[in-house]
């Protein structure tokens, strides 16, 4: 019967006798953890990842979380680690939120030999999930810092994990992933100092996960161009929302990172990642920027990670509020 319904949250649609009603809750909440409230800067790569069912994932907690008392974390379930170099497992952080300067972040505090992540995951009580041979490294590193070594959780290439309502999996990412001689300490490490070697932890990994309401995102991690960026990521999960890290040398640059947007994934949204640059003033892209290079030669809309600002997407990637 054709008639008004009502529904708190929703969004009606009515269709000749079909009513159609799309709950407004069933969105994945997008939060970004930079260094400056507002901006995108030159250390950010943190986000805050919440499921529609409540599941708070931590992504790269590097150096802009100001460590387990930040203000902004609230409650955390899971902590991802794409690989562990300083600047992404947090080797130090700043000492508060918005201390230091967009081009000159503060990272005045010293977080090895367990790292910003493994600090946070303890705190938190939450999981830390990993791809390669990370697992092992974080169980003992949550042991030695007093946690349960059992809340580090492998997910290597292949099958998805559900952990918290959200389905997990790592794809590979072509990169370098040595443990600093910091995270080790005692004699070893002084070797290792000496000798200009690090650890090996196994390769670095990116990230799909498959949220309650459907929404599938891919976390690019530090990576170059890949095969599987077509061949698993777009061809096997169908990727509708990217985060892409585009800081060039270490990472795809933005033009590179662009072809993968455009031909190989081609997603319905992509935020921006990793830049390694001052990419905003005012919360406004800087001319000449990275940042601006990719906006500009991405076919898709690239949506800023300003700091605190919360986008949301619904399950076919598109941002319903907050971009």
């Amino acid at each position: 019967m054709l008639g008004k319904k009502y529904c708190i949250g929703t969004v009606i649609v009515l269709l000749s006798f079909w009513a159609v009603c799309v709950n407004a809750t069933d969105i994945v909440k997008v939060t970004p953890l930079g260094g400056q409230e507002g901006e995108f800067c030159r250390q950010d790569r943190a986000f805050i990842f919440e499921d529609p069912n409540g599941t708070r994932i931590l992504y790269d907690a590097g150096r802009t979380v100001a460590g387990p008392k930040d203000p902004r974390l609230g409650n955390i379930n899971v902590v991802l680690v794409s690989h562990v170099h300083g600047d992404h497992i947090g080797n130090r952080h700043a000492k508060s939120v918005n201390a230091g300067s967009c081009t000159k972040p503060d990272v005045s505090i010293d977080a090895t030999p367990n790292s910003n992540s493994v600090n946070i995951a303890i705190a938190k009580q939450a999981k830390i999930v990993t791809g390669s041979e990370m697992p092992r490294f974080f169980a003992s590193r949550l042991k030695a810092a007093g946690g349960n070594p059992k809340d580090s959780l492998l997910v290597r290439f292949g099958a998805m994990q559900n952990i918290g309502g959200v389905d997990i999996t790592t794809v590979p990412a072509m990169h370098s992933n040595g443990l600093a001689p910091e995270f080790i300490g005692g004699s070893l490490s002084e070797s290792m100092t000496a000798a200009g070697i690090t650890a090996y932890v196994g390769p670095p990994t990116g990230y799909v996960l498959k949220f309650s309401n459907g929404l599938v995102l891919y976390l690019s991690g530090d990576t170059g161009i890949t095969a599987e960026q077509d061949v698993v990521v777009r061809g096997y999960y169908a990727a509708k929302l990217v985060v892409m890290n585009i800081g060039d040398t270490y990472t795809t640059g933005p033009t590179e990172a662009a072809y993968v947007i455009n031909e190989l994934i081609k997603p319905a949204a992509v935020i921006a990642s990793h830049a390694n640059e001052e990419a905003t003033r005012n919360g406004k892209v800087l001319a000449g920027t990275r940042t601006e290079i990719f906006i500009k030669a991405s076919k898709v809309p690239v949506y800023v990670p300003l700091s605190g600002k919360t986008m949301s997407f619904d399950n076919s990637g598109k941002c319903v509020s907050g971009c």
